[in-house]
Parts: C-alpha cells; structure tokens; sequence
C-alpha cells in the first residue's frame, strides 16, 4: 500500500475517496460515506479552511488519508464529519449526528472536537493541561487519534497562518504528533509529520540537506541496485525465490539527527539507505538473515529481532545492520507480508475493515498502553514533571529486554534494572535490591543491551534514595522515585514539626491539644496560611516557619503579653528633650532624644536591640514608657503607626549597648576560648553565650555583647571573620 502523500495544490474530490475506497469496502459502506460527504457539505458550505480552501476539501482529504490506511467505515465518516462541531454560525447537535451515523462515529467526531480545542501555548501550566484533556479524549477510541492525526498532516502540508503561529505549530507537531504517530506504529505518517516540522523549523539546514541529498540521488539509486542484485543472487543460490526486495532512502529529518548527534557531515552519513526483504514465511526470514551476514560483516550491537519479541505496537521485524558495498553502512529489515503491512500501518491496521466483525478483544488490548499511560500521568501534578514524563513516555525505544516469562520490555538507551523494574511496577521498582542479566548477578547501574533476560530482585525492607535518580533514565523511574522522597521528607518533616511545636508549648504549660480545645487553631492556620494543622507542622518541620515566627504564631495573645514584659531588657535609658542642655552620664544608661519631651522611662527593645548609629523609632507602650526599634524592625512596622514616635541618639553620651551576633565556625578544640579572646581584644563585654556542635562537626554561636556603637560593632566582626575557624560573623 502506497503512503497517501499531498502537496499544498492537491485537490481531492468525492470522487476520488470513493475509487479509493471500491478496493476493500462493500457497496452498502461506499454509500455511507457518500451519505456523510453530503451532511458535511450541508453543514461546511462555503467555509473556509487553510490556504483558503473550502473547508469541504480539507475534510475530503482528511478522509482519503483515512482511506489510504484502509479504515472501517465509520472512521472515514468520522474523518469527514470531524469539523462539524467547530462554527457556532451551523450548530449541528451530537444528537442529530447519532441519529444519522450512529454512537460511534458521534464518539469519534466529539474527541476530535475536543482535541481541537487544545491550542499549542508555551506556559507549563497550559500545556501540561492541555495534553491531559487531549489524552483523555484519545482513550475513549484510539481512532480520535488517527482521524487528528490525518488531520494535523494536511493542516502541516499547507500551514496557512503567521509566521510566528507556523513556528509554535510545527513546535508542536514535531514534539506531541509525530512521536505519537511513531507510538502507534504508523511509521511513514511519523516521517511525513517530521519532515514537514523540520522544513517549517528548520528552512535554512532543510533546503541545504535536500540540496546535498539531491544532488546524490544518482549516486544513490545505482549503489540501491547494485545491493538488491547482490541480494537477490545470493537468496536464489539458497533456492529462496518468493520475495522482494525493497530500497528507500531515509527521511530528511533522521539524517539531519544522525549528523547531528554524530557531529559528522552529511557525505558521512552512510546508511542513508534503509533495505528491506519481505518472504513468505517466519521460517524463510530467519534463513535471508543468515545469508545476509554470511555476505556482509554485521555490526555488532545493531541486530534486532522484533519477531521472536514484537514490540507493544505488535511491530515484527528483523533489524539488522552491516558494511556493506564500498564500507559504507546499511540498515537491513527482513518480515512477512503481513508484518510489513502492521510495520507501515501500524495500530491502524487492526482497524482495518473487516467484513460483518467488530474489533475484537485481542486487537483491544494493542490499545491498552494509551489507557495506562494517562492512569499514570494523571498522579503527576508537577506540570514540568508531568511534560518531561509524557515525552519521555513517547520518546522511541532502542533497548529490548525481556523479563525471565518472555515479555519484552521496550527502554531507552543507557536504561538501568532500576529502569526495568519500575517499568513492572513501582513496588517493585520501591523494593529493588539488585538484578539478575542471563542468570548473572550485576549492579543496578549496569546499562541493558538488547535482548537480555533481566530478573529483579527485591527486599521489603529496602527503600529507595535519592541517588537513585542518577542511575536511571526513564522518566517514570525518575517520577516514582521523586515521588516516595517527597512523601518520606513529608512525614519526617510532619513527625519533627510536631516535636518542635510540642516543646515550644510545653515551655507554656500548653500543648497542641490544649490549643485545639481553646478554639485557637483556627486562628494559628490562618495566620500561617495552612489549611489544617498537618500543614503547618510540615512547616515547621521543613524550617519554612522558623522558631523565632513560631512562638508568635502558636502562643495566644495573652501568653505572648506575658513572655513580652518576661523578656523585657534589665536596663533603662535617659530620655532628654532636644532642646535641653546636654545630661550628664548616668549608670549604664545611653540617652535618647526626644522632642520636647524628657523624663519618661525609656527602654531599649530587646527583639531588635537598636544600637547607635541604627536609625530608630519609638513605640509608646501601654503604662510601660517607650520601646525603642530598629526603624525597620519586623515586630515595629506590625504596631499602630499613631503610637510610633520619633526619636534619636544623643551625640553627647558615649555608653556601651548590646548586640546580639551569630558565628558559625568549624568545631575544634578551644574555639570558644578563642572567640572569646578576641571579642575582649576589641574592647567588648560579653553578656552571655550560647554554643551548639552539629553533627557535621559546624559550632553555631550566639553572642550577646556590650559595644560602644556600629562602628565598633563592625570592626569587631571584621576581626572574629579574620580568624582560621570562623566561617561567618554577622549581626542578628
């Protein structure tokens, strides 16, 4: 069957479908098809498709792509009836459509439908989205792909819209369509859909390689004989007479990916021809290969037998490679007829008509992947992970395993047992513990070659870790490991975030429990913007609310009034009304200014312990005098603005202040005593220390001190940084 293949001047007429379709349809589902090119021109009229083209010859094209494949009935109806959803101006109901073709043809046009409303976008969201309603569409009848996809190539065969939109358009097809229809085995639509991206794409590298292949075709066509008479000789010297031998060179886009990934120009591109042998029999194919490599060296690595193992598509094949004439090197394929026409037709094959038969439960389970591949990606929130998924999903397999019964397994290339056995199940995949490769025990980081047996080994204390992610390579292993890390880093950090919280109470004579019997719970989530009480414990536990935001989030009001006027600084300030003569020293206190006004008690605020040179501001508290803060202090900027008042440092009273600084340092012996040294070499007092070791042998200190100002705070700093152990040295 000759691949259905259109220009953008092409016309199809009713004509023509039904001549195509004579060949293999009854008489009966001839006229159906007339029936429904009558409703669409009823319903189309003069509607305009791409290229300004009645929509009409759009859809007659779409169906004669449909026909090509030799479908059933009722997806040519559908191919030709797939846009009558689409004008609000000729509504046309589901209702009417299943009357007039029936549950199924409606089924079919309605995915379609819905599958043309997705629009290529270049947001995440909107593409992760998108593809899962597309999918979902898809699983009903996998034939609302194939109707798409016909669609979609006749669109890319004439691609009538902006510039910019043609860009975002073949983006997609390339990276959504194309490898679908190479999913669903329908080889030469994949190429067709490839070429056609990569022109658009592409213009500049597709017209110069057309160029160079072009200008080889000569060249080509003679090496072309040359090899099938080498072939064919050698068939019949072994008495195989029945067969064909077939030449066709490769599509643009696989020699432009080969020189790509091989760095290497396009006259270094040898197999830029693909050979292919069709016999009668099972029997005869595996005799043709044995005569093939008894004619030409194979390359090793490169031999594939897709007919012992079909792939999922049920695609059976011979593959192998070897150098040929004048070293360069050809790709040979060797089948049945029967298997090349599901090699070109793919899933559509089973689609086929079939005289007085519906589908049956055998070609039913061909589809079964789609199904399962849209049951997983729906547990996949991350849009990035879920796109990352879906095109890994589709991405070509060039590994073949099997499994100790004799499925096949199809992997990426550089896939790992791990790969495997999340391919089986994620459990399986959770509990692996090592692998077996043709009865032989290797490590999980062993890359699979085709055709090796592979056996998991598992253990139900064994779990996976995060360096697993850097032994596999397909996106569903990389998915279901993220996925068991993420939930285990959520109970650790639920189980530690109640601990904390827990400790942080009980320092109150509180508990959670207690909390949740007040009524204040409602009122902690809110303010931690979680919407239960697991939620805000995970906080906690992961460090996303820190101790210091903790207390004000858990403890009620009262208590926290109380812990306030608790932690109240031991020592007061003077307070001088600006235009007074300058006070004298008193005790340890600093003095403040404050216009027109002197003689209230003045404190400094112990949360952010303002120091001079700090711009400040004060607060006027409740009976308590006035509270001095850094002017951009968290807990000031949280107070009623009409109880803030200004104030400043006195220029004329030299004190010492406190400073609250935090030192992270390597733990070694005597590191205390030497920070200490160096904070009284500065001239500073220490009021109280507090020191803590980890378990990655790092000492984190908090200092509170006494200093003159920020210039000698600063100094100080400089100086602790300067020391061996010290890795940072900062003001809290």
């Amino acid at each position: 069957m000759a691949q259905p293949v259109y220009s953008a001047n092409d016309q199809v007429s009713i004509d023509d479908l039904l001549r195509r379709v004579h060949g293999y349809l009854p008489q009966k589902d001839v006229d159906g098809l007339r029936k429904a090119y009558d409703f669409a021109l009823k319903v189309h009229g003069q509607q305009k498709a791409a290229a300004g083209k009645s929509y009409i010859c759009h859809a007659l094209t779409v169906a004669h792509t449909l026909a090509a494949m030799q479908l059933d009935l009722e997806t040519l109806q559908a191919g030709m009836l797939h846009g009558i959803f689409r004008d609000p101006n000729t509504p046309v109901s589901e209702k009417e459509v299943k009357a007039q073709f029936g549950p199924t043809v409606e089924s079919i046009v309605s995915g379609v439908t819905k599958i043309n409303k997705v629009e290529f976008n270049t947001s995440l969201d909107y593409q992760a989205e998108n593809i899962r309603k597309m999918l979902l569409a898809m699983s009903s009848d996998i034939r609302v792909l194939l109707v798409k996809l016909a669609c979609r190539l006749h669109f890319m065969q004439v691609l009538d819209m902006p510039e910019a939109e043609k860009k975002d358009y073949a983006t997609e097809t390339m990276d959504l369509y194309a490898p679908l229809a190479s999913r669903l085995g329908v080889d030469w639509l994949k190429r067709e859909l490839e070429d056609l991206s990569f022109a658009c794409l592409y213009p500049k590298e597709y017209q110069d390689l057309a160029a160079r292949v072009d200008s080889s075709t000569m060249d080509r066509a003679s090496y072309v004989e040359e090899v099938k008479e080498l072939l064919s000789n050698k068939l019949r010297e072994q008495g195989l007479t029945d067969f064909l031998i077939l030449g066709r060179p490769k599509h643009l886009y696989s020699i432009y990916r080969k020189i790509l990934a091989q760095n290497i120009p396009v006259e270094k591109v040898y197999d830029k021809v693909a050979f292919r042998i069709i016999l009668p029999t099972v029997r005869e194919c595996y005799e043709a290969l044995g005569l093939v490599h008894s004619l030409w060296v194979p390359i090793d690595g490169r031999f594939k037998d897709f007919i012992s193992s079909p792939k999922s598509n049920m695609y059976q094949s011979l593959h192998t490679s070897v150098i040929g004439p004048h070293g360069n090197f050809m790709e040979i394929q060797i089948r049945t007829e029967e298997m090349d026409k599901i090699a070109k037709e793919g899933i559509a094959a089973h689609w086929a008509y079939k005289e007085g038969t519906a589908i049956s439960q055998k070609d039913a389970k061909l589809f079964q992947w789609l199904k399962q591949l849209i049951q997983w990606l729906q547990e996949l929130k991350d849009p990035k992970e879920f796109l990352d998924a879906f095109k890994g999903e589709l991405h070509h397999a060039e590994t073949y395993v099997l499994t100790p019964n004799g499925e096949v397994k199809e992997l990426p290339e550089e896939s790992t047992p791990l790969d495997f056995a999340y391919s089986i199940h994620t459990q399986v995949g959770n509990r692996c513990t090592g692998a077996k490769i043709n009865g032989r025990l290797v490590p999980l980081k062993t890359i699979l070659k085709n055709g090796d047996v592979v056996e998991i080994l598992t253990s139900p204390h064994q779990q996976p870790s995060r360096g697993w992610l850097s032994l596999v390579k397909t996106s569903r292993a990389k998915s279901r490991i993220r996925q068991w890390l993420r939930q285990e880093e959520m109970e650790k950090s639920l189980k530690l975030g109640q601990e904390i919280c827990e400790r942080e109470l009980r320092k109150h004579n509180l508990s959670l429990k207690k909390l949740i019997k007040t009524g204040h719970l409602k009122e902690i989530l809110k303010r931690a913007n979680s919407n239960v009480l697991e939620d805000l414990l995970r906080k906690v536990g992961s460090g996303k609310i820190r101790s210091e935001q903790l207390v004000e989030l858990l403890l009620p009001a009262e208590v926290r009034k109380e812990k306030e006027e608790a932690e109240a600084p031991a020592y007061e300030i003077q307070v001088e009304a600006a235009s007074s003569p300058p006070p004298a020293k008193s005790g340890s206190g600093d003095v403040i200014e404050i216009d027109g006004i002197d003689g209230l008690l003045v404190k400094i605020s112990h949360c952010c312990l303002p120091m001079p040179g700090d711009e400040i501001m004060g607060f006027i508290t409740a009976g308590r005098g006035i509270s001095v803060h850094k002017t951009y202090c968290p807990n000031l900027r949280a107070t009623d603005p009409l109880r803030r008042i200004e104030v400043q440092w006195s220029s004329t009273v030299k004190t010492q202040h406190r400073a609250h600084i935090q030192i992270v340092a390597q733990d070694q012996k005597g590191l205390l005593v030497t920070i200490c040294n160096a904070i009284t070499n500065d001239d500073a007092n220490i009021v109280n220390v507090e020191a803590h070791a980890s378990k990655d042998n790092m000492a984190r200190l908090n200092i509170i001190l006494e200093v003159n100002n920020i210039d000698h705070l600063s100094t100080l700093l400089q100086h602790l940084r300067q020391l061996d152990q010290v890795i940072e040295a900062k003001r809290r």
